[in-house]
């Protein structure tokens, strides 16, 4: 009973450190603050291929144009959109000009939605498809000021203009720290196509949907545009360093890092006595890795002792591996030169097991999420934490001793029965 406590009370922390509206109000890194108008491009293939006429008897050149328009009619006046093509425009077979076939249809901003359809309504399925390079140019569309900006990716093939690879342009755009997500939809996809663009999506946190009917479109790319425009917690890049001295120093709040396959990254933390702090870590296996990893996030003494960890491993699966911990700091009399209790520097510790081929890249590096809170410490011994739960030799010996004590129990028992039954 007591050990079911105890992870309920962990998993509660770790819950309440996710919760982002916890933070403290003003200061708090990653809270979401007065930003521009959010920003959406829509990149659309219009290569040979969208002439198929496999959705809903129609062409998908054809489903597409309908889906832009409803999307242009229920677009939020908040969101400056724009819209991307490729494929548009050279109908040859030079590969090079092919692969540079992308253009701005219509530029982000505030919604002309007549001059925008009368754009699209101009579009016929034309030539290659340069999703990498079209990747890029929006990526350029959305740049400047602190907007959430999205790209919605509607494509019916892979790529066409490898070694330009597109999952390694969206990497790189999500190492830039700039938070563009990619979206992608696939329409009528094959194998092929659904793996490169769930690989895109997965590069900078967006999400794939595979498109079969024109209604399916039109109301994914709507539920996509109105997810840009709700305000969402936007993370603060930072990057760790190799050691605990001279790591950067972070308050509450929610951070983005990039960490290599097998590396570790600390971080500073100031806890004041009566504080917890509260810290959880999710680490994206965002391309193909070997079986068997782990990530663990340690908190330590700046003179190095272990104050808990916490760790998590997976076999198989390339998704999303977390982990958190609680380190509850009791009272103290000393105070700094401000007046206030002197604070303990933690040093948070992030580290992976990952490992992968020698065919996939190891930069950048995977995407890291961590979530740091500083909440009002328990009152009372009986928090898990405050036992040393995580130092482990606190339990160990208490375990040890539990088990001594009843051993010996047992056989003075033992002895005493088989005496009672000797003498009768």
């Amino acid at each position: 009973m007591i050990t079911r406590k105890w992870a309920a009370a962990g998993a509660c922390g770790l819950l309440a450190a996710l919760a982002a509206g916890l933070f403290p109000a003003g200061a708090a890194a990653g809270e979401p603050a007065a930003k521009d108008s959010p920003k959406v491009e829509l990149v659309l293939d219009v290569s040979g291929s969208m002439r198929a006429t496999d959705i809903d008897g129609k062409s998908r050149m054809a489903a597409a144009k309908q889906a832009f328009n409803e999307v242009l009619d229920a677009t939020p006046d908040e969101v400056r959109l724009g819209i991307r093509t490729l494929g548009a425009d050279y109908p040859g077979d030079d590969r090079q000009l092919g692969c540079k076939d992308t253009r701005q249809l219509y530029p982000v901003g505030k919604l002309d939605r007549t001059e925008a359809k009368a754009a699209v309504a101009t579009l016929a399925p034309t030539g290659w498809t340069p999703i990498g390079p079209a990747l890029l140019g929006a990526a350029e569309d959305l740049k400047g000021g602190n907007a959430t900006r999205r790209i919605v990716l509607i494509t019916d093939g892979e790529d066409t203009c490898a070694p330009l690879d597109p999952c390694e342009v969206a990497r790189d755009i999500a190492a830039q720290g700039i938070h563009l997500v990619i979206d992608t939809l696939g329409l009528v996809p094959d194998a092929k196509t659904r793996e490169q663009l769930v690989c895109i999506a997965e590069a900078t946190g967006g999400t794939y949907t595979s498109v079969q009917h024109t209604a399916e479109l039109s109301g994914r790319v709507k539920q996509l545009v109105d997810r840009a425009a709700t305000p969402v917690v936007t993370p603060v890049a930072t990057q760790g360093g190799k050691q605990c001295q001279g790591a950067p120093k972070l308050g509450a709040g929610l951070y983005t890092d990039r960490e290599s396959f097998g590396e570790h990254r600390w971080y500073q933390v100031d806890v004041r006595p009566g504080q917890e702090l509260r810290a959880s870590v999710s680490i994206a296996a965002d391309r193909a890795v070997n079986n068997d990893y782990g990530v663990m996030l340690r908190a330590v003494t700046v003179h190095g002792r272990e104050i808990v960890r916490g760790s998590e491993a997976g076999d198989g699966r390339t998704d999303l591996v977390s982990t958190g911990l609680r380190y509850p700091k009791g009272k103290a009399d000393g105070e700094d030169a401000d007046g206030k209790p002197a604070a303990e520097t933690v040093c948070l510790q992030v580290s992976n097991s990952f490992s992968a081929p020698a065919s996939v890249k190891a930069t950048p590096g995977m995407p890291v999420e961590l979530v740091i809170d500083l909440v009002d410490g328990p009152d009372g011994a009986s928090d898990a934490a405050s036992f040393g739960l995580g130092r482990g030799w606190w339990l160990l010996g208490v375990l040890a001793l539990a088990g001594l004590l009843a051993g010996l129990v047992w056989g003075w028992i033992s002895r005493w029965r088989v005496s009672v039954w000797r003498t009768n």
